[in-house]
């Protein structure tokens, strides 16, 4: 593992809100109203705070939804919502490239799970018609993600809803490395589906929002059935009270301040000017891959930048697919525009 070093190129906080003051400020208020560092316990035990409370009812208004659950990774709300929610002759169907944590929890599943082509919904169709036509009478679930994270490809998520409505299915959005970035407010690429009862989201703290943890947000019978039968929830320590408060304070910096957004979208334009002609893919959103192939050249290339002061990572197989390693150029409210021009004039140099 390498420690952070150079400008930041690498990381998912799109907004700079890890270190702002503001984050920082709440948490010190917090410690000053008694709010503790520890949780303690489960949240089923001792470890329920109001923090928790209180952010999980925020967060219900914020995003548009009857409930939220606040859980401490995405990686285990992924896992906790795929293992728990579909049910034995469910079929959950989900995107060939959909995150490490949605396996996690398919593996555990009571169901089968198949791949789909990415970000194909006529595939999704002609999977749930051939699994009702093998006897199939369970319920299918659509897993997504409205963005994807070593790509930047957006999901048809307007499409993919309209076939949950026909067929209906359970429609799961994965909304880490939009939450903060997209939509009204930063409410996400899934925000106009936000409400609907075969519609859950998941609203990563970590990314954009600077903090940690999860919100899994949706129908209240969503969230109550997680509380009571998701055992990565029931038998797990309750996150932080003190980061709960930080999360509460990064979704009211969201409405805030748009100007950070405005911002972004303006390094993300420069980026494209600059990048796109070296190879970097146009994706409309602040992860611009740069696909090499080779994975040996890949990672000199990214040790040749990280050599230079550009915190840029390589990419390689098993998590992208064979014939696909790339730089994961990603851009943040850390960098500038000057910034992005000496990373072009490196990468032009050390790239051939």
């Amino acid at each position: 593992m390498r420690m952070p070093a150079g400008i930041d190129f690498s990381s998912n906080d799109y907004l700079g809100l890890a270190g702002s003051s503001r984050l920082s400020r709440a948490i010190a208020d917090a410690l000053a109203r008694g709010v503790p560092v520890g949780s303690g316990g489960s949240r089923l035990l001792r470890g329920n705070h109001c923090e928790h409370e209180e952010l999980e009812a925020e967060a219900a208004e914020f995003f548009g939804t009857e409930a939220a659950l606040y859980c401490s990774s995405g990686f285990a709300a992924n896992s906790a919502l795929l293992s728990t929610l579909p049910q034995a002759g469910d079929l959950i169907l989900h995107d060939e490239l959909i995150h490490a944590s949605a396996h996690e929890g398919m593996r555990l599943a009571r169901c089968d799970a198949v791949a789909v082509a990415h970000n194909d919904t006529d595939a999704f169709g002609d999977a749930i018609a051939s699994w009702r036509s093998s006897g199939g009478t369970g319920r299918p679930w659509i897993a997504v993600e409205s963005l994807y994270s070593m790509d930047g490809a957006r999901a048809p998520l307007a499409d993919l809803a309209a076939l949950a409505e026909r067929d209906e299915a359970i429609l799961l959005i994965d909304e880490a490395h939009a939450t903060g970035v997209f939509g009204p407010d930063g409410r996400g690429l899934a925000a106009a589906l936000d409400g609907r009862p075969n519609v859950v989201t998941l609203k990563t703290c970590g990314k954009a929002l600077g903090c940690e943890g999860a919100l899994v947000c949706g129908p209240r019978i969503v969230r109550d059935f997680l509380v009571n039968r998701g055992r990565g929830f029931i038998f797990s320590t309750a996150p932080s009270p003190l980061m709960a408060s930080a999360v509460r304070e990064a979704l009211r910096i969201l409405a805030d301040e748009p100007e950070r957004r405005t911002q972004l979208e303006a390094l993300v334009a420069e980026a494209e000017r600059l990048l796109v002609p070296l190879g970097a893919r146009r994706t409309g959103s602040p992860i611009l891959p740069l696909v090499i192939g080779d994975p040996a050249h890949t990672m000199a290339v990214a040790e040749a930048l990280q050599g230079a002061g550009f915190d840029v990572r390589g990419i390689r197989p098993p998590t992208v697919p064979e014939g696909t390693s790339r730089l994961r150029i990603s851009m943040t409210l850390n960098t500038g525009p000057g910034d992005i021009a000496a990373l072009a004039d490196v990468l032009a140099e050390v790239l051939p």
